[in-house]
């Protein structure tokens, strides 16, 4: 009886951890649980969603007035400038800020919220997969530096300096770059085969 209730036991610790109710910063993971490598591309359906959604965005502030007082993407954002193991690191951090405006835009307005539903759903799940692929960041370790810790920075700077119209509208127009470019370029392999550890002889 006592080896069926640990079965139990364990299962429901690990249904609580893959469904998110434990709070975990970076997973430590393998390879095994990294699927970042079915975002090389998205499905067509997928990306006509994307489209759908910022083409409302587009039109939702085209008639209002917004500005930045700074490019919240600096100009020139290009993971493939970045060293493989730092990409996802400011992939994860550009996925971060994209749903954090998107959620408040579409809990403000309700057809907006209706179109972003799907795109939401799909940016969750990627940074997820994301997550999974990550290894953790030893809190004593060195910090992000150089062009990185620029771009870090300036994305966290962002919403307590920047205006919610300015942060929708460098999210929308940044949104196919994140998803064609800056996704495709994590997800082709290098961050699979630095993830995993090397196998001890």
């Amino acid at each position: 009886m006592a080896a069926a209730w640990i079965v139990v036991l364990v299962t429901l610790v690990r249904g609580l951890a893959v469904a998110g109710s434990v709070p975990t910063s970076k997973p430590i993971t393998t390879g095994k649980g990294c699927h970042i490598d079915r975002y090389k591309s998205l499905p067509p359906q997928e990306l006509a969603s994307f489209k759908k959604a910022r083409d409302a965005l587009e039109e939702s502030f085209k008639l209002k007035d917004w500005n930045c007082t700074s490019p919240v993407f600096p100009r020139n954002w290009d993971l493939r400038l970045l060293q493989v193991r730092e990409r996802p690191v400011a992939l994860e951090a550009e996925l971060a800020l994209t749903l954090e405006v998107l959620e408040a835009t579409a809990d403000n307005d309700t057809a907006l919220g209706d179109v972003l539903d799907q795109p939401l759903h799909t940016l969750h799940h990627v940074l997820s997969q994301l997550r999974a692929c990550v290894q953790p960041q030893p809190t004593a370790g060195p910090r992000p530096r150089g062009r990185l810790h620029h771009w870090l920075h300036r994305l966290q700077e962002a919403p307590k300096k920047e205006s919610p119209g300015c942060l929708k509208a460098s999210v929308t127009f940044n949104l196919f770059r994140l998803l064609v470019r800056d996704l495709h370029c994590v997800a082709s392999g290098d961050l699979l085969r630095t993830s995993t550890p090397p196998e001890s002889t």
